[in-house]
């Protein structure tokens, strides 16, 4: 796993200093993806560099080193990820004749495409990646990433000059690199805490999609091609369901789980997982345990907050599987002094708070290996979130009734605080609890008003359901959670839901998070739910092998049970969460009132403060829980107080000059 960065420049658009002295400085700004080493390659006739970091993690040797030329001296590549049927492509590839130089995934991947061409070979990858590949003869860039969208790639064309890498910063360090913040992109942001793909907070900058391949030809505009989806993966396995028994659909699920696990435990450095002790993580450490002949090395971290600590449960579930466990117990004042340093990891603005625990927990595994395996996905495969289950409940019995019944109901909601009913629910027992009921209630009341399905899905996936009110002069574009197609395509509610979180909050969410707080120290982190192969699959299961007796998860629950047993796993679901909430109100609200300050806002000139203000009001008298709201305007003014709007280039260009 490591970063990569480059550009492609039109001869008038040269800058004066030496493409390798500007490809360097790139990817210097993103050492921490790859501190093992660096390299950089330059075409000065061409107008073309690459620069890499390299995190060694297969094939530790200089031959694994990167950017790397193929065989016949045609191709040039720089890739941050991991091929792990590369073993399979190699012997293919040795068996027509090719021969190698060194051990790395990286080498067959560039002699696969050489050999095969470029889309043929990425249809046969299993793994996570993106890379840039220059075409020296025929002077066309491809840029590609992964099926699911795991490693990030960002691009811009400015003044002449076709820009990339895996972070933003490394786009920054460009000479040519001038971008504003983009309005609209920060109208999707403020209700999504993240910046929806292809958008970018920047104006011009772009994220490559999954599945997608970017060609750049000379004299052309460049030109995106699909190489895999999701809506065609949904769709085909819907159309092509299994039908096979309880236990053969469990038998097949798990054969092909320890088939991806398996080859994710490849590795020439040491090798650990996260676990939390729910259902995703614990399948993961199960398999990888049921495939190694030494004790996994499991972590994780607990909080002193006991709503938010899951440190027993992982615990419990390491000791039953023999695992080398590792956990860290963490205070508030060592998250607290995470929260300074976020803007700096995540180089665009993002406000999932679990960055936080994210962060910390990379932090500690770090210390004691350099790839860590993760559970995520298995909530958008196999239906594992609360709003799959309440959403379409919640429809059923509002969707008939008249608007108005529905927004007196919603008053009625509200007028009890959060911790009024956390109170009431207090008496239930803790077994069927649900954790922060009040603030789920406000969120239910929120939603009450959804004029159809669609929009009581987007009610329940935004923080502002009004971003463009907020935003000076921004309108939110519309994507694909405005598509009415997705509909026709998914007529099932849950599947729907599925998808549209499969294709925005998983690659934009979840995994970016993931990304930038296992690479901002230096840790690879897998993640073998998202096989591709895994995907398909799990959209041939019926529902009713998702979903049983008012639970999610049930077929990956019947694979887990195999190796856990189910008292140790059963409990009501949370998230990996910490308590913003309280914190805002107490040590954080130094903090957070210079952030939101009136003067401060207006004067920036990018919000409406007044909502903002009230919305802050309401928090701080504890009459609303609005930390996820809050959060996305502190994420983001933190974010600009570190980054704002200028480039990075000009004192680095200076400098090389």
């Amino acid at each position: 796993m490591c970063g990569f960065c480059g550009f492609l420049a039109e001869s008038e658009s040269r800058t004066p200093v030496g493409l390798e002295a500007v490809a360097r400085r790139m990817a210097d700004t993103i050492a921490h993806r790859g501190p093992d080493g660096d390299g950089v390659w330059a075409d000065e006739a061409a107008g073309i560099a690459l620069g890499h970091r390299r995190l060694a993690i297969v094939d530790l040797s200089p031959l694994g080193r990167q950017p790397m030329l193929s065989a016949d001296g045609r191709w040039v590549i720089a890739y941050n990820g991991e091929i792990y049927n590369f073993q399979d492509l190699r012997a293919e590839l040795e068996a027509a004749g090719h021969g190698f130089r060194g051990h790395s995934d990286t080498e067959v991947l560039v002699e696969a495409c050489a050999a095969w061409g470029v889309e043929r070979t990425v249809k046969r990858l299993v793994g996570i990646f993106a890379f840039a590949l220059w075409d020296r003869r025929d002077r066309t860039l491809y840029l590609v990433r992964d099926h699911l969208g795991v490693k990030p790639l960002y691009w811009a064309r400015m003044n002449g000059t076709l820009l990339f890498g895996s972070q933003p910063k490394a786009l920054r360090a460009h000479p040519a690199f001038r971008a504003d913040i983009d309005r609209d992109a920060l109208a999707a942001y403020m209700r999504f805490s993240y910046v929806p793909a292809p958008h970018t907070i920047h104006k011009g900058v772009f994220k490559l999609e999954p599945g997608s391949i970017l060609t750049v030809r000379p004299g052309r505009d460049p030109e995106r091609t699909v190489y895999w989806d999701m809506g065609e993966a949904a769709r085909g396995g819907i159309a092509d369901r299994l039908s096979l028994s309880d236990e053969d659909a469990t038998d097949a699920l798990e054969t092909l789980l320890k088939d991806a696990i398996g080859r994710q435990m490849m590795a020439d450095v040491p090798l650990g997982a996260f676990l939390s002790g729910g259902i995703d993580s614990s399948t993961v450490v199960a398999l990888m345990q049921a495939q190694s002949d030494r004790p996994v090395r499991t972590f994780t971290i607990g909080f002193g907050e006991g709503d938010y600590d899951e440190a027993a449960h992982a615990r419990a579930v390491a000791a039953h599987l023999g695992t080398e466990h590792t956990e860290l117990r963490v205070d508030a004042a060592h998250a607290l002094d995470a929260i300074p340093r976020l803007p700096e990891f995540y180089d665009e603005p993002f406000a999932d708070s679990s960055q936080i625990p994210t962060l910390l927990v990379s932090e500690m595994t770090r210390r004691s290996v350099t790839v860590a395996l993760s559970g995520d996905g298995g909530d958008e495969l196999f239906a594992g979130y609360n709003r799959y289950f309440w959403g379409p409940a919640v429809w059923r019995r509002i969707g008939r009734l008249p608007a108005g019944l529905r927004r007196g109901a919603a008053g009625l909601v509200r007028s009890v605080p959060p911790q009024g009913w956390d109170a009431l629910f207090g008496l239930v027992p803790q077994s069927r609890r649900p954790r922060q009921p009040g603030d789920k209630l406000h969120k239910l009341a929120g939603v009450l008003g959804a004029a159809d399905e669609d929009a009581l899905y987007r009610r329940l996936v935004s923080q502002w359901d009004e971003p463009d009110s907020l935003v000076l002069g921004g309108r939110e574009p519309r994507g694909r959670l405005w598509d009415d197609g997705v509909a026709a395509a998914m007529p099932d509610f849950v599947e729907r839901m599925q998808y549209l979180d499969s294709v925005t909050y998983l690659p934009d969410d979840i995994l970016a998070k993931v990304d930038r707080a296992s690479m901002g120290v230096s840790l690879e982190a897998r993640v073998p739910l998202l096989d591709h192969r895994v995907v398909e699959h799990a959209w041939r299961v019926p529902l009713s092998q998702k979903i049983r007796d008012g639970k999610g998860k049930w077929l990956l629950r019947q694979v887990l049970y195999r190796h856990v047993p189910r008292e140790l796993i059963e409990r009501p679901k949370s998230g990996f969460a910490v308590p913003i909430d309280s914190w805002l109100r107490g040590p954080l609200r130094a903090w957070a009132e210079d952030l939101l300050d009136e003067r401060r806002l207006r004067s920036d000139g990018y919000f409406d403060p007044a909502p903002i203000r009230a919305c802050w009001a309401e928090h701080l008298a504890g009459t609303r829980n609005n930390q996820h709201r809050l959060w996305s305007v502190l994420m983001f003014q933190a974010w600009k107080q570190r980054w704002g709007t200028a480039s990075t280039a000009a004192p680095l260009a200076a400098s090389a000059a």
